[in-house]
């Protein structure tokens, strides 16, 4: 029984020993498949990312080479830009080159010709040296023979005869020498500057004192006005002019004496016209950028002036005070215009002369750069010319033609006397200035300072050709009251210190402003 039992537990245990091996082979069979459809999954998504990643890569190697080639395409753009610009520098040298080339071929041919009359004046001197000698050898044997004078008192006698004839001939001689020069300087000078004019020519317009406008339509009119006259009347406290609105169809006229602010109320008008919104704070935005671009164009004026007299290295302040000549007039005739001329004129003079042509032209451009200060700066506008070039480091020579193109020129230095001369031939020259603009500008200047002088005064502009002052009034310094007393002043200064005809209308205006901003 013991045995039987025995034998049931052992074949139950070998039952349960292969259910065990079968089970762990079932087992791993089963783990085995899942690793390998996990490996597959590994594997698919590693291809998938490779795939992006090489995608990726594909995308960011093209944006690299479209970004090359834009920085190559710029750089090759950039390239040939400053090639045609020294191409065109090299070829207005070389055409400069040719002009000196021309000019010496012709000094060369004038000396030839000269040294060929002097050779044959030369010979004719000879010539008559040896027949005056062969006269002289007969008239000493004609008399030697027909007087019973020894041979020295004869010859005693002859040169006492002879030198008193020859001092009757030499002050005849002198003077029509003196004569014959004097006429032929007048005429090489005459030649000079004749030559010199029809070499150069130029187009001068006179600036008037008023702009036109066009406008759109006659419904314009009443948007500049504004209502209640409030844009006219900002518009005409931020530029300083007087805008005059008639019944002229299509046309409003911006008027003031200064050029600049009359050139900077003209664009923003027309700015703000194109632009449709015109109210208070847009007009002061306008004007604004207008007055920024405004220095910028002056300063542009005054740097192609200096290139196109071939004039490099000039300091920027400089420059800038002779783009502000641009709007300056002198007898209505433009200052840069004139000093570019003068420039030119004083250069072609100076080459005539064999002197430097890039200094005289130099001189010439610089000579009225006080002009462009001299309502800012006690003294005439040669010694503020002169101060402002010596601060700046230019050389004695255009500093002194600066100081004296005006005076008598002192006689060792040549520049100012070229300065001078041309200075006269172009501001002489016909159609270089058709009437005065100096004593009205001076009068509208008078004006604006007598106002100005008063205390609260921050700023004045004389109006409608000075038949009216607008003056601005601090608010903090004057009170109403005070403000119409400042008014009563002003007439009262103006009536004793200054001739006027007619009536003077003046109108203090005082404003407080409170700006607050939403958010």
């Amino acid at each position: 029984m013991d045995w039987f039992v025995y034998a049931i537990v052992g074949v139950f245990w070998c039952l349960s020993l292969i259910g065990v091996y079968y089970a762990v082979r079932i087992s791993d069979k089963l783990r085995k498949q899942d690793i390998e459809t996990e490996a597959k999954e590994i594997l698919y998504r590693a291809e998938l990312e490779v795939e992006t990643k090489m995608r990726e890569a594909d995308l960011h190697i093209k944006e690299q080479i479209i970004q090359q080639k834009e920085k190559f395409d710029k750089e090759q753009h950039e390239f040939r830009r400053e090639i045609h610009e020294k191409e065109r520098q090299l070829e207005k040298r070389q055409d400069g080159i040719e002009k000196q080339a021309e000019d010496i071929r012709k000094r060369e041919n004038l000396v030839e010709s000269t040294q060929d009359k002097l050779k044959e004046k030369i010979r004719d001197v000879d010539r008559r040296n040896e027949e005056l000698s062969q006269i002289l050898k007969k008239e000493r044997a004609t008399l030697h023979e027909l007087s019973g004078l020894s041979r020295k008192d004869a010859v005693d006698r002859l040169l006492k005869t002879l030198e008193s004839e020859l001092q009757t001939e030499e002050a005849a001689l002198v003077q029509r020498y003196e004569k014959s020069f004097q006429d032929k300087s007048e005429q090489l000078a005459k030649n000079l500057l004749l030559g010199t004019l029809q070499r150069y020519a130029a187009v001068h317009t006179a600036e008037a004192t008023s702009s036109t406008i066009d406008i759109p339509n006659d419904d314009m009119k009443g948007r500049i006005i504004g209502r209640e006259g409030r844009n006219i009347r900002a518009f005409e406290k931020a530029t300083g002019v007087d805008i005059i609105i008639d019944d002229t169809p299509g046309v409003v006229i911006v008027s003031g004496f200064d050029p600049i602010r009359r050139e900077v109320a003209r664009l923003a008008l027309d700015r703000l016209i194109t632009d449709g919104r015109i109210h208070p704070s847009r007009i002061e935005e306008i004007v604004a950028e207008v007055n920024v671009e405004m220095q910028t164009f002056v300063q542009k004026a005054g740097e192609d002036a200096c290139q196109e007299i071939d004039l490099f290295g000039l300091n920027e302040r400089l420059v800038s005070l002779l783009g502000r000549l641009h709007f300056r007039t002198s007898y209505s005739q433009n200052v840069l215009r004139h000093s570019v001329e003068t420039a030119f004129l004083a250069g072609m003079i100076a080459i005539e002369l064999g002197l430097n042509e890039k200094l005289a032209r130099r001189c010439g451009l610089l000579h009225d750069i006080g002009k462009a200060v001299d309502h800012e700066t006690e003294g005439g506008h040669p010694k503020i010319g002169a101060d402002l070039l010596r601060r700046y480091g230019e050389s004695a020579e255009v500093i002194h033609a600066a100081l004296g193109h005006h005076d008598d020129p002192r006689i060792d230095n040549p520049y100012t006397m070229i300065v001078a001369i041309a200075d006269a031939c172009s501001a002489s020259r016909p159609g270089a200035r058709r009437e005065s603009l100096e004593n009205y500008v001076k009068r509208m200047e008078e004006l604006e300072s007598i106002a100005t002088e008063l205390d609260g005064v921050e700023q004045a502009f004389a109006v409608q050709a000075g038949r009216e002052i607008r003056v601005l009034v601090s608010s903090e310094k004057t009170t109403d009251e005070t403000a119409a007393k400042l008014c009563r002043d002003i007439v009262k200064t103006l009536s004793q210190r200054f001739q006027f005809p007619g009536e003077i209308k003046v109108t203090v205006i005082r404003e407080t402003r409170c700006t607050e901003i939403a958010k």
